[in-house]
């Protein structure tokens, strides 16, 4: 798995008292509301309730994002449909921005599941993990088809790897391959999103992106530190059917096509 770095990343903002007072007490607050809430969505998914079970962790990443102050826009409408959501990848963020904006399964590589905070997040939430290489397509049909047919939405990002959240790199069709499967296909549909962040004022524009080799705690607690954030917009694109789509290289291409499409028109308008 590649990891794409340019060779460039902006500065850290400088951290004063006041902000590492915000940073400590964001974090408290953060963990009260993810540890509170992580018992009762784990009773109700070991129960079969897996539909409530997303819906509390829906309301544990919007809180969470009221917490650090960021502000998501939100443009557009969840499909109702079953099938996956696709979208670029910039930050951790992206966690909370879309789990807080719909219901969904995470799919993720399998390293995620060791990642520190993350990781453990992750995994509370039924984040489906899975090793991105085409010798396991039929076990990523078997994972697939069985969430879909329990009518979940999984959500995973083509292009692989996070960016500076400025590009959208091509999407992998690895993963759109299980969509094709006879007992899939028919019902299935690929809704793309575009996640644009912007920068809090006087930050460099790229300042939400965490990509290469970053580490990730002193980005977590410089985010945490901000006394003023910035924005993230969700843009939901129309769905497309799979039933529709010639064959996964083609359903990459028209679902990597609109995420670009909507992030030109993003930054454009940033």
């Amino acid at each position: 798995m590649s990891t794409w770095d340019d060779g460039s990343a902006p500065a850290a903002a400088p951290m004063g008292v006041a902000n590492w007072v915000v940073a400590v007490v964001r974090f408290v607050l953060i963990a009260i509301v993810i540890f509170g809430l992580m018992g009762p969505m784990l009773v109700l998914r070991v129960l079969g309730f897996t539909t409530a079970a997303q819906g509390v962790v829906q309301l544990a990443c919007d809180l969470v994002l009221r917490v650090m102050g960021l502000r998501v826009n939100r443009v557009g409408t969840p499909m109702k449909m079953r099938g996956g959501v696709v979208a670029n990848h910039s930050s951790w963020l992206d966690i909370f921005v879309l789990n807080a904006v719909q219901r969904v399964l995470f799919v993720s590589k399998a390293e995620v599941a060791k990642w520190p905070l993350i990781g453990m997040i992750a995994r509370s939430v039924g984040t489906v993990f899975i090793e991105r290489k085409q010798s396991h397509a039929a076990k990523h049909r078997d994972t697939f088809q069985d969430r879909l047919g329990a009518g979940h939405r999984l959500l995973f990002f083509p292009e692989g790897t996070s960016t500076d959240g400025r590009r959208v790199l091509a999407f992998k069709p690895t993963l759109f391959a299980a969509f094709f499967d006879p007992g899939v296909q028919a019902e299935a549909w690929i809704q793309p999103l575009t996640v644009a962040y912007s920068a809090p004022s006087n930050r460099d524009v790229r300042y939400y992106g965490w990509w290469g080799d970053a580490d990730f705690f002193p980005h977590f607690f410089n985010v945490l530190g901000q006394l003023k954030q910035g924005a993230v917009t969700v843009r939901f694109h129309e769905p497309v059917r799979v039933a529709d789509v010639a064959d996964r290289k083609v359903l990459a291409r028209v679902t990597q096509e609109a995420v670009a499409n909507g992030l030109a028109d993003a930054l454009h308008v940033g």
